[in-house]
This record gives C-alpha cells, sequence and structure tokens, in this order.
C-alpha cells in the first residue's frame, strides 16, 4: 500500500470514528428521554470504536494488534448494549422517561402492580 493510499484511509477511519462518536454526543444533549439518548449512546459509539480500532489495525498490523483490537470491539459490542438495556428497564421502572413518546409499550402488562 502506497504512503499516499495509507494516509487516506487513516484520514477516512479516524474522521468517520470522530464523526460516530460526535454524533453519539449530539443525540446524548438533544433526545429528550433516557431510552433515546441510550439508542444514541450505543450504536454510534460501538461504530466509532470499530472505525479507529480498524485504524489502529492497519497501522501496526501484527497478531497482537490485531487480536486487541478484535477482544475490545466484541467485548464493547458485547458490554455496551446490555448496559443499555438494563439502564433503559431502570428508567421505565422509576418511570423516567416520557410515555408519550413510546409508540409500543411492551412492558405496560409485565409490569408488576404496586
Amino acid at each position: 500500500m502506497s504512503v499516499l493510499t495509507h494516509d487516506i484511509v487513516t484520514a477516512v477511519l479516524v474522521l468517520a470514528g470522530a464523526a460516530m462518536c460526535l454524533a453519539a454526543g449530539v443525540g446524548l444533549i438533544r433526545f429528550p428521554d433516557v431510552l433515546s439518548r441510550l439508542h444514541a449512546a450505543t450504536k454510534p459509539q460501538i461504530f466509532g470504536l470499530m472505525a479507529v480500532t480498524a485504524d489502529v489495525a492497519i497501522n501496526n498490523l501484527s497478531v497482537g494488534t490485531v487480536t486487541l483490537v478484535v477482544a475490545i470491539v466484541v467485548f464493547q459490542a458485547l458490554t455496551a448494549p446490555m448496559a443499555a438495556h438494563l439502564v433503559g428497564r431502570a428508567a421505565y421502572d422509576t418511570e423516567h422517561l416520557h410515555p408519550e413518546l413510546l409508540i409500543v409499550d411492551e412492558l405496560r402488562d409485565r409490569r408488576a402492580p404496586d
């Protein structure tokens, strides 16, 4: 890979990662309730992390680096959505959300009576 191509790939991946992280930050500030904010915080964050770690793997291509990058992405992809789910469930149970924004409330019937 030529130096120019390598620099272009690096720039594209880092800028894509930065754009995703910026989108996550803007979503956290702009969205009205906890559930929307959790969605904004998890998806772009994982994609941004994948872009940046892919760039690290491309710039330092070795078995150890690729293994570490794969482990980072896998563990983040497993833990971030689970944490968001648990925070969303806690927000729902404590009624820290806007029920008028819910299109379908699948948990309404499963909720324990007070």
